[in-house]
């Protein structure tokens, strides 16, 4: 029987920059006690929404280790070390391990398309020099990917993997995942609109991009599936709905790092080849953070 990382919501959590793009590490830690004071169930450190993909070798393993060290215990970290080059995924996994992750987040190696085969054999060598739980991440409009739910279903066997989060976006395919995989094997939504929709096919939770905004309440609608009560937590899914399209009105993290530098963590700043949101965009996304009573500076308008 596979343990769970954990159930309810991860934060896919920002890496706050200074403006000259060096890591704000006084805002990540505040950023962090936010999240864990919130009741956050787990904090997912230099994934997609952190920016991973542009963070040096050096700054990445500094994210992790700083998320680690300042979390202390009090939620799971999960590393985001997935890469399209399978020894450095391995490299970066091992290191994470050191550093003290409670686990890994490996997406599917992106720009290479590799097939299922590739699939199995590629995240089959990441996690066998790790150890520590490895998730799957799967992302096909980002990395040209797709895990199938067959693939899915060998790669579960694995000791070492223990869930995947599926943000293909596709409930069929979900749905297919979690029949073809045993009870132990955690799903996870991996898009803040179907929350709701994936839990009741099983689903263990979220990693999610919202609760940067609001942990509290993307947690508490989690718990609500989990009690059971999916009527009071599609009430939640709807009404963030709104919100949501507006976090990603742009690609992420874009909207994201606007509303968190408006909330007062770090400054609105990206690392090309992304750029700060634009006028229109933000000028609704500001107006759907009202709508949901998300304190922030009101000069970012």
């Amino acid at each position: 029987m596979k343990n769970k990382v954990f159930e309810g919501a991860a934060t896919a959590i920002i890496t706050p920059f200074y403006p000259d793009g060096e890591i704000d590490f006084d805002s990540f830690g505040r950023l962090i006690d936010f999240q864990i004071e919130s009741g956050i169930d787990a904090i997912v450190a230099a994934g997609t929404t952190g920016e991973g993909s542009t963070l040096t070798d050096e700054e990445h393993r500094a994210v992790i280790e700083f998320c680690v060290k300042h979390a202390a215990k009090r939620v799971p970290i999960i590393a985001g070390t997935g890469s399209n080059d399978i020894q450095y995924a391995k490299e970066l996994t091992r290191a994470a391990c050191e550093l003290g992750a409670d686990a890994m987040l490996l997406v599917t190696p992106y720009y290479n398309k590799a097939t299922q085969a590739g699939l199995v054999k590629s995240f089959t060598e990441i996690a066998d020099v790790s150890d520590k739980p490895c998730i799957l991440y799967n992302v096909p409009s980002r990395t040209g990917c797709n895990i199938l739910p067959e693939t899915a279903a060998v790669l579960s066997q694995h000791t070492n993997i223990v869930g995947i989060k599926e943000a293909s976006g596709n409930i069929s395919q979900i749905a297919e995942t979690a029949r073809q995989t045993d009870n132990d094997f955690s799903i996870y939504s991996g898009n803040d609109d179907q929350i709701v929709p994936v839990m009741s096919l099983g689903g263990s939770g979220v990693i999610s991009v919202l609760s940067n905004l609001l942990p509290k309440e993307t947690s508490d609608m989690c718990k609500l599936c989990l009690k059971g009560d999916y009527k009071s937590a599609a009430k939640m899914q709807l009404d963030y709905l709104p919100l949501v399209s507006a976090l990603f009105s742009e690609v992420n993290p874009i909207p994201a790092k606007a509303a968190m530098a408006a909330m007062g963590y770090g400054s609105n700043t990206l690392r090309l080849p992304l750029t700060s949101i634009e006028e229109t965009h933000a000028a609704v996304l500001y107006k759907e953070m009202k709508n949901c009573n998300i304190n922030f500076k009101e000069e970012a308008l």
